[in-house]
């Protein structure tokens, strides 16, 4: 069975969650996203943005100084190399073209690591619509150069010191907004979180990663490929890389959350490491909370990893066990994006290199003639602040160290 179903759900999760005067507004994005993808002068303009616009399709990279150091046969699917330099296009693009399409004059999204503000930035850039963003303080800081992108690109960064001042604090101001702006304005969601029908929309644009690297990797090898490995936040460039691979029982499929400092209460985004089932901003799912239904406190070195909860279909997956979830710290995660960075001469997101520490992990079930496919989801120009910072910090404390034992 095809899902979500009717109601939104994937299995118990899903839903539609939301204040009353939001209704319409969903089932009005539905039905029009329906009847959209069934317009043939609809999908034209998209692909057309989407080939010429975006650069898809982006190339599948068979790293091979990495493949040496593994042990196995992997293959990056660039992402970095769309425009502006993430997955987070490939969905603001057809949003934003859907919401010309229904008559609105204005966007609106949230960003934690600030991809998919600048994406939508851009989207409604060359769309000609209005554009407000919201973000978190702590992420505007980490994200200062994404900060001024969007501002270039004539949008409205509004700051959202409320909460953790992170991206579940963006998403709730942006809420607010849409519910008494919906006859203008459409909120342009960057995950596959919140209420049906937007988990099977960021979905199905996003799905354009696993098409084309199925296609990919049967004309490089003649075969499919035995895993694939993608970070997870909320979720969407991993399922959709997973996506057109989830009927094939040969393909082993494993998301990488943030495990932060330690798989502690406000330490890591691990929501299968340390999460239970509820509800949040719209949808049910896992979320990590307290005893009471408190959202807990969360960490990771990586903005767009910090997110309390997760997509609902991921959370079908991994009841299902059609995916394998696991998560990976902080210094791990340092260490990839060095690691990449000096083999390759690829310098990923602090997101994306979560995916790629895991293969150091999955390098002890490898077999050389494996072949991998990692969902490079996004580069790093972003994350080398972030990172030097980092590494200041870790040199100062190792000196301090050593001078104590001497």
């Amino acid at each position: 069975m095809e899902l979500p179903d009717k109601q939104g759900h994937f299995g118990p999760y899903g839903g539609k969650y939301v204040p009353e005067v939001l209704i319409g507004a969903l089932e009005e994005l539905e039905a029009e996203y329906l009847r959209a993808i069934q317009d043939d002068a609809y999908k034209a303009e998209l692909d057309s943005l989407l080939r010429d616009y975006v650069g898809r399709p982006t190339p599948l990279f068979h790293a091979k100084r990495l493949s040496e150091h593994i042990g196995a046969r992997i293959y990056l699917k660039r992402e970095d190399l769309a425009h502006t330099g993430a997955h987070k296009i490939n969905n603001t693009i057809g949003q934003v073209l859907l919401a010309k399409r229904m008559g609105k004059t204005r966007v609106i999204a949230e960003t934690g690591a600030g991809q998919h503000g600048v994406a939508t930035a851009t989207a409604a850039a060359i769309l000609g619509l209005e554009c407000t963003i919201y973000m978190g303080t702590e992420d505007m800081h980490r994200q200062a150069l994404n900060v001024f992108r969007m501002e270039q690109l004539g949008a409205e960064v509004r700051e959202v010191s409320a909460g953790s001042k992170t991206l579940k604090d963006a998403i709730n101001e942006a809420m607010r907004d849409w519910a008494t702006t919906v006859v203008h304005t459409h909120y342009v969601l960057g995950s596959v979180l919140g209420s049906h029908p937007f988990p099977m929309i960021v979905r199905d644009f996003q799905a354009v990663i696993g098409r084309e690297a199925r296609e990919q990797i049967l004309q490089s090898t003649r075969r499919l490929p035995d895993y694939l490995v993608a970070c997870v936040g909320g979720g969407s460039n991993s399922i959709g890389l997973f996506y057109h691979f989830l009927q094939d029982a040969s393909v082993k499929m494993i998301g990488v959350e943030a495990g932060g400092r330690a798989i502690e209460p406000g330490e890591h985004a691990a929501r299968f490491a340390g999460g239970s089932i509820g509800v949040l901003q719209g949808t049910r799912s896992y979320l990590l909370q307290d005893q009471n239904g408190q959202i807990s406190k969360t960490h990771s070195v990586s903005a767009g990893l910090d997110y309390p909860s997760i997509g609902p279909e991921h959370a079908h997956l991994h009841d299902t066990g059609r995916v394998e979830y696991t998560h990976i710290d902080d210094v791990a995660a340092i260490e990839a994006f060095q690691r990449l960075s000096r083999l390759e001469g690829i310098i990923p997101a602090l997101e994306s290199a979560h995916a790629v520490a895991y293969l150091e992990v999955l390098a002890k079930r490898l077999k050389p003639d494996d072949i991998v496919i990692v969902n490079l989801s996004g580069r790093g120009d972003k994350d080398v602040q972030s990172v030097s910072e980092y590494l200041e910090k870790t040199h100062r404390r190792d000196a301090e160290d050593a001078e104590k034992k001497d």
